[in-house]
Parts: C-alpha cells; sequence; structure tokens
C-alpha cells in the first residue's frame, strides 16, 4: 500500500511538471502571435505588453525548474523519469530563450512603428506561424512521448529556414534599391531571425523528445 501510495504521488508530480510546461508553451505561443499582431497592425501598445508579458515566462521557468529539482531530490528517479525530469529542465530553458525573442521581436517593432510602413508583411507571418506550430507540436510530442511528430518537427524547420532566406533576399533588394529603407530592413531582418531562432528552440525540443523515447541522441543528424 505504501509503495502504491508513493507511486501514485510520484506520478501526479510528473503530471504537475508537464502541465506546467504546456502552461508555459502556450504562454510563448501566445507571445509569438501578439508580437507579429503588433507588427502587421503597428500596435505599439501590444508590442509593448509583449515585452511586460517576458517576466510571466521567466516566473513559469523558475517554478518548473524548481519543482524538477525538487523531484530529482526527493524521489531520485531512473531510466524514463529521469530522461523526462532531466529533459524538462532542458525544455524550460528552451521555452524561456523563446520568450525572449518574442519581447525582442516587439522591441524592433516599437522601433518601426515610428517610422512609414516599408512593405505590406506577408512572409514574415507565415514565418510566425510555422514556428508558433512546431513549438506546439513539440511540446506535444514531449508530452505524448511521440517520436513522429518530434520528427517531422526537425523536418519542418526548413520550411522556416527558408522563409528566412527569403526575406532577407528581398530586402537586400529594397536597401539596394533605396538606401533610406536601410534601417527599417535591417529592423525587419533582426525580426526574421529572432522567428528562425524560435523555430530552432522548438527543434531543440523535439530532439530532445528524440531522446526520451529512444534513449538516442539525434542533434545533429536529422537532414
Amino acid at each position: 500500500m505504501e509503495r502504491e501510495h508513493f507511486s501514485r504521488q510520484f506520478d501526479a508530480e510528473l503530471n504537475d511538471i508537464r502541465e506546467k510546461l504546456l502552461e508555459m508553451g502556450g504562454k510563448v505561443e501566445l507571445m509569438i502571435a501578439n508580437a507579429l499582431l503588433a507588427l502587421v497592425e503597428r500596435n505599439t501598445e501590444l508590442a509593448v505588453q509583449t515585452i511586460a508579458f517576458d517576466h510571466e515566462i521567466n516566473r513559469l521557468e523558475m517554478e518548473i525548474d524548481e519543482k524538477c529539482l525538487e523531484v530529482l531530490a526527493r524521489r531520485q528517479p531512473a531510466a524514463r523519469d529521469l530522461r523526462f525530469i532531466t529533459l524538462a529542465l532542458k525544455i524550460v530553458t528552451d521555452l524561456e530563450r523563446i520568450g525572449d525573442q518574442c519581447a525582442n521581436i516587439a522591441k524592433r517593432v516599437k522601433e518601426l512603428n515610428l517610422e512609414p510602413a516599408l512593405k505590406p508583411y506577408i512572409d514574415l507571418p507565415r514565418m510566425a506561424q510555422a514556428a508558433s506550430t512546431m513549438v506546439k507540436e513539440a511540446l506535444d510530442a514531449f508530452v505524448r512521448g511521440d517520436e513522429n511528430l518530434a520528427i517531422k518537427v526537425c523536418q519542418d524547420d526548413q520550411v522556416v529556414d527558408d522563409l528566412n532566406e527569403q526575406i532577407q533576399r528581398e530586402l537586400l533588394t529594397f536597401m539596394m534599391s533605396d538606401p533610406s529603407a536601410i534601417t527599417r530592413a535591417m529592423r525587419i531582418n533582426y525580426i526574421s531571425k529572432c522567428l528562425e531562432r524560435i523555430a530552432d528552440h522548438a527543434t531543440n525540443v523535439a530532439e530532445m523528445v528524440i531522446f526520451m523515447v529512444k534513449g538516442k541522441d539525434i542533434r545533429h543528424t536529422i537532414a
């Protein structure tokens, strides 16, 4: 009976970590959406709110870190449970950095909103949607232990990379034809690079999921 009680408590603690990770993931998805909405709608107030919201992501990172370390110390898990907790500690770092990238995007949005729009935004929202989907699916794969979904996330990173390259080429054309557009183009390029890094963080999470499920480190090996 005591062993069953211990097992139920342990399962509840692991489930709490899962729920906190999903909550954190949902909040960074909201940050991605709001940062790009602030850009497209030239909404400086929303950009300011997005920057401030990063504190919420930082708070969750600290909560999850503390809970994981407590479980490690008290339960001394082994095998797959140990991999789950140690990877959760790494995943919160990637999620926190996604929040940082969203705050960085919002800062550039504030600057861009002080000047006339350079061009209609078409590819950046597509890029943001692709990156946000990668984040969501990477976390879903982690919670469900879904190796195939994790592999899909790794492969989808190429879509974001291709859009980033396309945006960079287009911005270079703008800068060459109109030197007065250089500052705005550089800020838009910075936003594109932030989205590309968000997709990289989602890929990191997906690669860790594959390690959790298979016990095999596939970083730098998926084409």
